[in-house]
């Protein structure tokens, strides 16, 4: 039995809507997350049961739950929607680890909500599939997530437009469900109770340090700014899309939230876009840092109200504040390129390097992962040796870190502790999901979810999940799911 807490529901009625997860008919296991389940404090055992199934697929709550809905607005491609919520995903509730840190619990295709807004509120096996393993495969290079607890499947269908799907529901853990669109439904309503107490609901759970602080508003701002680079600058080094970069898809926690068209890029191209639904390119990779920036410039303005009573020295902070992003931006992704190019400090032309290796990996069409464990992990063959394509990079590189042996050795460790060998192959995520739908078989899902926990084990060299795919093989567009 899980003991359920709540803060989220102590917050003014506005700020959601009670519901209960409507039951499914055959609800069965696919994948249950024992070591975060531990890590949590719950019990695995009593979750693989079938009282902790039929609590995972919404049949059953613990009286503890207090199950609801949470209300968001948001920015979708541009383009403002003042009213969007949990429309298929239900928070049961927060539990406390060891470490006095709160997790929502919520599942994710548990029926529908009062902001389904005509949906049925379910999921299908492709899209809980693709979360689980590519949200762990997140957290398993490092990247702040939300987590997978569990993947459920319902024993019913869902209707799509390719036909009917075998439903599934995936328990979504993270630190907070809280988005920057949250923070614009209340201010679109000019509803200043609900925007002061978010702000301390935030700050508490996410920002503890801020609570004495002279301007919470303000300081909150600042603190999602450098989660919210950093964690895009993340993304920037490991070639991650996330896809659909919408204000309700920012989570202020500075996790990486709703794994929808979400791809890792295969061969590097800067403008590469996979999302079928993004047809201004609006979320291409190389505009990420971007869009988090304008994502920010709504958070900051929904915050105005709450800095300064001067509206004019109100919007100079905020300004202020956004217009540091960029700065902060840079700090992090200089950070992250320089420990891919196993380089331990910091010199002036460090970004023009790593600049002009990406530039001649994508006029040679290299792939993104590989050239970096390629030059991790040195051989006769990789595009860096002699006659290669990147050779005369190779030794504008080795110029740049010297001759010190000791130093060559620590710069090859540092980059095998941060290039990953295997990704979540896109074509190896499409090939298991079509095996699960079609053969009921999820045998390769299993088989690759524990490659991609490994990102970085040696062991993985060479093998199917590090090669690159073939021109047949690519995958060229992702779907949300919906």
């Amino acid at each position: 039995m899980i003991e359920f807490d709540n803060s989220y529901a102590r917050l003014p009625a506005a700020c959601f809507e009670r519901v209960d997860p409507t039951p499914v008919k055959a609800p069965e296991l696919i994948k249950l997350n024992t070591a975060l389940a531990q890590e949590l404090g719950l019990d695995a055992q009593w979750l693989a049961s079938e009282e902790g199934v039929n609590m995972l697929a919404g049949n059953a709550l613990p009286e503890s739950s207090q199950a609801l809905a949470m209300a968001y607005a948001g920015h979708q491609f541009g383009n403002w929607v003042p009213q969007l919520g949990d429309g298929r995903a239900i928070l049961l509730g927060e539990v406390v680890d060891a470490n006095n840190h709160r997790f929502d619990i919520q599942l994710k295709g548990a029926g529908r909500t009062p902001f389904s807004r005509g949906g049925d509120g379910r999921n299908w096996m492709g899209p809980v599939l693709r979360e689980y393993l590519v949200s762990e495969a997140m957290a398993a290079l490092g990247v702040p997530t939300t987590r997978a607890l569990a993947a459920t499947a319902t024993g019913e269908f869902v209707l799509r437009e390719s036909g009917p799907m075998p439903g599934a529901i995936v328990t979504r853990v993270a630190r907070s469900h809280v988005r920057v669109g949250t923070f614009q439904y209340f201010a679109a309503r000019g509803d200043q109770e609900s925007l002061t107490a978010l702000v301390d609901h935030v700050i508490e759970r996410q920002y503890p340090s801020l609570t004495e602080a002279d301007n919470k508003a303000l300081s909150l701002l600042e603190a999602v700014i450098d989660a919210q680079a950093s964690l895009v600058a993340h993304w920037q080094s490991i070639g991650f899309i996330h896809g659909v970069m919408n204000t309700d898809n920012c989570s202020v926690s500075g996790h990486t939230i709703d794994y929808g068209p979400c791809a890792f890029m295969d061969t590097y191209q800067a403008d590469k876009l996979f999302s079928s639904i993004d047809r201004g390119a609006r979320y291409a990779y190389q505009n990420q840092p971007r869009i988090a920036q304008w994502n920010l410039v709504n958070l900051a303005q929904c915050l105005l109200p709450m800095m300064h009573e001067d509206q004019e020295k109100s919007v100079e902070l905020a300004q202020a504040a956004i217009n540091r992003f960029d700065e902060i931006f840079v700090h992090h992704y200089s950070q992250r390129m320089r420990a891919k190019l196993g380089l331990n400090n910091a010199q002036d032309n460090d970004l023009a390097l790593a600049a002009n290796l990406l530039k001649r990996m994508e006029d040679e069409q290299l792939d993104f992962t590989q050239t970096f464990t390629q030059l991790s992990y040195p051989d006769a063959l990789s595009p860096f040796a002699a006659g290669g394509a990147l050779h005369d990079w190779h030794l504008s590189w080795q110029q740049r870190l010297g001759n010190d042996s000791a130093q060559a050795e620590q710069s090859r460790l540092l980059m095998q502790q941060v290039n990953p060998i295997v990704i979540p192959r896109n074509h190896l995520i499409e090939a298991f999901i079509e095996r699960a739908v079609a053969d009921n078989d999820v045998s390769d899902f299993h088989a690759m979810l524990d490659v991609v926990t490994t990102p970085f084990d040696e062991k993985h060299i060479g093998s199917l999940y590090a090669t690159p795919p073939q021109p047949e093989e690519r995958v060229t567009q992702t779907f949300c799911g919906t």
